[in-house]
């Protein structure tokens, strides 16, 4: 009895510990969950920040009145960043927890953000880096620039009376981000059809990662999940050729001639290509997912049928 009686206090106490043991690591595994996600959300709301701030501070005799307007639109853009990402569940950014179709859209907005500054601060004050970009993108330039093409559109949209070299730096500068634009979506296009995203990376709930897509809209979910794809792809296709279009038609109330700032170039040039290639990888992501449902569907009244058969 005595015997028996000692091998259950040691059982026991082996369990109390045990238990302690578990709660001490859950209480351990959350509290570095909120740290990673802390730092996780201030690291995105710095890099959201140095991006937006990124032409003020490569552009040389940035005004001051410039400089501020840019701070403050940094720190708004690096708070509702950081406020978004540091929520559990995210309220307008779409596809959060799908990577890498944020990353891809944040490094190709930043790089064409970059590229352009540094051509522009090439005019002024060129320098090695400056001088190797603007060849680069010259060359860019000319080859997308022929008849019909969106660069075309974009030159033939500055006035008639424009200087030539302003000229050539619309043309360089359309040419590098539209490239940037093109490498981007071909880039998200293989990660799709060739690697399966967003599969690859684990479960993927549709209504997490697409917080702005109402489910209660009325209509069938995949139906309208494949309109808004088609929606997305061809408005994506169309407004490069568009914008330029609309500008020109409204010259007498918009001149064409604003393009001649740096800041405007860098930001309208980046604007007039990102816009469309991001409505693209929308519009292919949302028709992944449209197929994802479908297939899920199929399996799930064949395996409905299946039981039927079996029963009967």
């Amino acid at each position: 009895m005595g015997k028996n009686e000692a091998i259950r206090d040691d059982k026991r106490g082996q369990v109390g510990t045990t238990a302690r043991q578990r709660i001490a690591t859950d209480q351990f595994e959350g509290k570095w969950a909120v740290v990673s996600q802390l730092t996780s959300a201030l690291l995105r709301a710095v890099m959201v920040g140095m991006m937006v701030a990124t032409p003020s501070l490569i552009l040389p005799h940035t005004a001051a009145d410039t400089a501020q307007v840019v701070v403050v639109l940094a720190i708004l853009a690096a708070c509702m960043t950081f406020i978004e990402y540091y929520g559990r569940y995210p309220s307008f950014i779409e596809f959060r927890f799908a990577p890498p179709f944020n990353r891809m859209r944040f490094i190709g907005l930043f790089v064409t953000v970059v590229l352009l500054s540094m051509i522009c601060r090439g005019q002024t004050d060129p320098t090695g880096w400056t001088i190797i970009i603007t060849k680069a993108g010259a060359v860019l330039g000319g080859l997308i620039d022929f008849p019909f093409s969106p660069v075309r559109l974009v030159v033939l949209m500055m006035p008639d009376g424009a200087d030539p070299e302003l000229i050539s730096t619309v043309r360089i500068a359309a040419g590098i981000s539209y490239s940037v634009s093109v490498a981007m979506m071909i880039v998200f296009l293989v990660l799709v059809r060739g690697f399966g995203w967003p599969v690859r990376n684990g479960a993927f709930n549709v209504w997490v990662n697409l917080p702005l897509f109402d489910p209660t809209g009325g209509g069938d979910v995949l139906q309208r999940l494949r309109r808004d794809s088609g929606l997305n792809i061809v408005l994506g296709c169309l407004l490069p050729f568009l914008i330029p279009a609309a500008i020109k038609a409204a010259s007498d109330f918009v001149d064409p001639a604003f393009m001649s700032s740096p800041q405007t170039l860098v930001w309208t040039t980046t604007a007039w290509a990102f816009l469309p290639a991001s409505m693209l990888m929308r519009g292919i992501a949302m028709g992944r997912v449209a197929q994802m449902i479908e297939d899920k569907r199929r399996r799930a009244y064949a395996q409905a049928e299946l039981e039927n058969m079996q029963r009967a």
